[in-house]
């Protein structure tokens, strides 16, 4: 059955993958997105598709379309740039959040919150299962997005129980692949350029701090799998990658497989940045029968080609 589907965020690094998976699954997308970091470039193989169709658009003002279905993924994800604009990145969560979801509860459409890890903040407990309720900062330089995200679930689930909206709650851990932004300020995106570049490779602290990568294929996986549950079921739940290492592992495999005689150099941890991230994936095995197929070795390879190619351009 075709449904007609928005995806906020579309052009974005994580919802390009996931407007493709559906135009190709047969589906008709409207992708929705203010290019703050989301690029035309994205989603530009796509234009042609009769199925896809794209809107400029902010979420932090309403939405009047119709449709059947909503991925809600509009929000800058990576430091640098939910920093740039900490109001309006809480804005985006917030605001976006209770715009998309009052466009669910007028057309009666089942809705998907990209949610993040963030919310678990620094943990204490490791790993992380859906139940931990985190330890975060609400006043630091990460709480426009840590907390923005944690007020979007909080919507999330009080329109569910007030006005019965169908939701749906993922919490995303750390995810690269093809089409990250080269200037994110994401560890895996840094590592890759810098080496590329010949360049030394920036890590933060000693090194030691750990975080799960997954694919961005297998993570769209994941998304499709948890929006086609069973309305009863409403999350949230974790779909990241439980393989876990260490960000100086991280480097030497991509000085490694770049083949690079960048040098690995050190500075200081920035404020509040988490010493630990890896998720208790059970929920997403029993509920949704998910688990990452793709090993970081050959995510990595696929994601350093992509890098040559945009930084060779």
């Amino acid at each position: 059955m075709t449904n007609k589907i928005l995806v906020t965020g579309g052009a974005g690094f994580i919802g390009s993958h996931l407007c493709e998976r559906l135009v190709n699954a047969g589906q008709d997308v409207l992708c929705v997105d203010n290019y703050f970091t989301g690029s035309k470039k994205n989603v530009a193989h796509l234009l042609d598709n009769p199925l896809f169709e794209v809107v400029r658009h902010d979420v932090t003002i309403p939405l009047y379309v119709e449709v059947q279905r909503i991925f809600n993924l509009a929000c800058p994800a990576s430091p640098v740039h939910y920093q740039f604009d900490p109001v309006q990145t809480t804005k985006t969560s917030v605001h976006g959040a209770i715009n998309m979801l009052g466009l669910a509860k007028r057309v009666k459409a089942r809705i998907l919150q990209a949610s993040t890890s963030e919310v678990y903040g620094d943990p204490e407990v490791h790993p992380q299962p859906e139940s931990y309720w985190g330890k975060v900062n609400p006043i630091g330089i990460r709480s426009c997005y840590d907390e923005g995200k944690r007020c979007a679930e909080t919507l999330f689930f009080d329109y569910n129980r007030q006005h019965q909206v169908d939701i749906k709650v993922m919490r995303i851990f750390n995810t690269y692949g093809p089409r990250m932004n080269p200037n994110d300020g994401r560890v895996v995106s840094n590592f890759i350029v810098q080496a590329i570049r010949g360049e030394d490779i920036t890590i933060y602290g000693d090194g030691k701090q750990t975080r799960s990568f997954c694919y961005v294929d297998d993570l769209v996986e994941g998304m499709l799998r948890l929006m086609d549950t069973e309305s009863g079921f409403t999350g949230p739940v974790n779909i990241g990658n439980p393989g876990e290492f260490t960000m100086l592992e991280l480097a030497e495999k991509v000085i490694q497989f770049v083949d690079t005689k960048s040098k690995i150099v050190h500075r200081p941890l920035p404020q509040d940045d988490p010493r630990q991230r890896k998720p208790d994936i059970g929920l997403a095995q029993s509920k949704l029968g998910w688990q990452p197929q793709v090993q970081l070795d050959d995510g990595l390879k696929e994601t350093i080609s992509y890098f040559r190619r945009v930084l060779a351009a």
